[in-house]
């Protein structure tokens, strides 16, 4: 029975003496500082910021204001995409323009432009249509059996680079696609698109190798549903040399409406008209 007394009194001295339990913690000394001054006087009480999203909120409102504590202002939208530089053709990239003389890529009844980047070709086209335009890639001027390359405006708004191969007089798409970064736009009436294509592929009768030279195919024209239709002119334009993407040239070619007075028929009659009026009748 003393035993049991000693036992109750030394469990008591324990509790009393601060031992039982954990030490205070720093915060519950400084809340007990807060609560009375150094000479026992009532204190500025501040509530005890301990939670997460406490901390979380305090956190971001320091790291988005500046010194003055106003917020800073907001980044400006990127840009969706990035015009075509003409400024840059015959320089550092190859450029074909079809349409008015001076025209250029918002202008241009067709443009298109090719640079090396790496191990990759990157093309940049953009033709007045509210469909698609496509480059061909041929060996002999001819559309047929030729790899071609078309950005397609759908009807969601979305332009879209789709690979295909011309069969006789037909396009028809391929589901191994070798583009990739795709950009693509439509705007005032006009598709545009930018995407890069490896330079070298493993040999297959539907792509080429790009490192070696090529007449170009260049077409445009309407589309239903996301699906190209006939081209809009009878006859397409096409390179009149083979292209080498080695080879950084800024060629321009007169669409129908310029070539009048480029034809040599018309240029002889020119001639012989001139010569009449000159010289008069007999």
């Amino acid at each position: 029975m003393i035993c049991l007394r000693r036992l109750v009194q030394l469990l008591v001295l324990l509790i009393q003496g601060g031992w039982w339990g954990v030490a205070p913690s720093p915060t519950d000394e400084g809340a007990l500082r807060a609560g009375h001054g150094e000479h026992g006087e009532p204190g500025h009480q501040e509530p005890h910021k301990d939670s997460y999203s406490t901390f979380a909120s305090e956190f971001l409102e320091s790291r988005y204001l500046s010194d003055d504590g106003y917020p800073f202002p907001t980044a400006p939208p990127v840009d969706p995409f990035a015009k075509i530089k003409v400024s840059d053709c015959g320089v550092t990239k190859g450029c074909i323009r079809y349409g008015k003389p001076g025209c250029d890529a918002e202008t241009c009844d067709y443009f298109l432009s090719y640079r090396r980047i790496g191990t990759d070709v990157e093309y940049e086209m953009s033709a007045d249509t509210d469909g698609w335009v496509a480059v061909g890639f041929s060996s002999d001027k001819k559309m047929g059996g030729d790899d071609v390359m078309g950005c397609v405006h759908d009807d969601n708004g979305r332009v879209r680079i789709h690979h295909f191969y011309n069969v006789g007089q037909w396009a028809k798409e391929i589901k191994r696609n070798p583009a990739r970064d795709e950009e693509g736009i439509f705007e005032n009436n006009r598709v545009t698109c930018r995407f890069k294509r490896p330079l070298y592929v493993p040999r297959e009768e539907t792509l080429v190798d790009l490192h070696l030279s090529w007449y170009y195919l260049f077409a445009w024209g309407p589309a239903i549903q996301g699906s190209i239709t006939r081209h809009d002119i009878d006859s397409p334009p096409v390179s009149d040399h083979m292209i080498s993407i080695y080879k950084y040239e800024d060629i321009f070619m007169p669409s129908t409406a310029y070539q009048t007075f480029n034809s040599p028929l018309c240029l002889l009659l020119i001639v012989a008209l001139t010569f009449y009026l000159l010289m008069g009748t007999p």
